[in-house]
């Protein structure tokens, strides 16, 4: 047993960089039918390259001592089978456990961090295990697919529930990497982006985890691609309809400071901003600053009264009456309101989702007072 699939990834992400390293791991593991053991690294099918390695006693005694390229992942094999382990500098690591399943019987002294990372290989082997086993059942009697099923949607939100906690339990460890390469950045960026972070900050030393680094650096660089709301990024150009029936291009604003403010008569957060939002555009109206106000109202008479209201007083007023199917809020993906971006007088996004005390020490900034 080779504890799935996940430990070609641990050995196989980022090559060695010579940092020496002296490490211990001794003790016993029975009836494995071999007569040595390595430390080593997994290359993939049966290949690997071992760097100490030891006899292993009749009944199951070792003691492994030397030194391996750099505090990293590692692999320690007897003949076919191997377990993960991860190596720090000076590492003293104990491991006990049974040759003849050592994917399930098998005890790490002096190092958490791996007896976690064999904790979650485990718990993913066991879920492949069952989800293979159903798959099997299902072959031979098509009949209870059904029933089969069911039960395994159950077991399946069990794992699920038990791989989320496990990260919650496990922040900033070396054992979260299998959980890490387990996530896809363009399905899920957050986890990916917080694992990564983690990762990085717990085993800093790891070639592994320093060509994570680079992989989130990236990364990163793909998201600020695709988000179209970047700092810096030209903000993207629409034209809309005013109350009156004209038009006007958020460009025609261009040599100003533009507070781009999505809104609507219905928000009430939105409505608490706008007397501290007056209160800034009266006080830099003339500097260069002014604002674009796109409502998310469905109803013109209420979008109306409410400028008039709260005393709105810039001229650039616009909205489709779309409701939460406007086209200007769907442009820039509004998730919900009050939203702002604001942007430079050359059409650059400066911030965004600014609220009113973040304007003003943003706009104090800019203008110097």
């Amino acid at each position: 047993m080779k504890f799935t699939a996940l430990i070609l990834l641990l050995a196989l992400t980022g090559g060695f960089y010579a940092q020496v390293t002296n490490v211990k791991v001794s003790g016993m593991i029975f009836k494995t039918g071999e007569d040595s053991i390595f430390v080593s690294q997994y290359l993939g099918g049966t290949n690997y390259t071992d760097f100490i390695g030891a006899a292993l006693s009749e009944d199951g005694n070792f003691e492994l001592e030397g030194t391996v390229p750099a505090p990293n992942y590692y692999v320690i094999r007897f003949g076919k089978m191997h377990v993960p382990i991860i190596l720090r500098k000076d590492s003293n690591i104990k491991m006990y456990g049974d040759g003849r399943n050592v994917d399930q019987f098998l005890n790490v002294v002096n190092s958490q961090e791996s007896h976690d990372l064999i904790q979650y290989i485990r718990m993913v082997s066991d879920w492949q295990r069952l989800s293979a086993e159903a798959g099997q059942k299902i072959n031979e009697n098509p009949a209870l697919s059904d029933s089969i099923s069911q039960v395994m949607s159950a077991e399946f939100n069990r794992f699920k529930s038990q791989k989320q906690n496990f990260v919650a339990r496990h922040g900033n460890s070396a054992a979260l990497y299998p959980a890490f390469r387990e996530i896809n950045p363009a399905e899920d960026f957050a986890t990916y982006k917080s694992l990564a972070s983690q990762l990085i900050k717990a085993f800093p030393e790891s070639p592994t985890i320093q060509q994570v680094s680079v992989e989130f650096d990236q990364q990163m660089k793909i998201q600020e691609a695709l988000n179209i709301l970047a700092v810096g990024k030209e903000a993207p150009d629409f034209e809309e309809k005013k109350p009156d029936g004209t038009t006007m291009k958020l460009s025609d604003l261009r040599g100003n400071i533009v507070l781009l403010d999505f809104w609507a008569s219905w928000c009430g957060p939105c409505r608490r901003e706008n007397p501290a939002v007056v209160k800034l555009y009266e006080k830099y109206k003339d500097e260069g600053f002014t604002i674009m106000s796109v409502s998310l109202d469905k109803d013109k008479a209420r979008w109306e009264a409410a400028i008039q209201k709260d005393g709105l007083s810039w001229p650039n007023h616009v909205s489709d009456l779309g409701f939460w199917s406007s086209r200007v809020p769907k442009l820039y993906n509004v998730r919900g309101i009050p939203f702002t971006v604001l942007i430079d007088k050359e059409g650059n996004i400066i911030k965004t989702k600014l609220r009113a005390h973040e304007l003003e020490v943003e706009l104090m900034r800019i203008f110097g007072h």
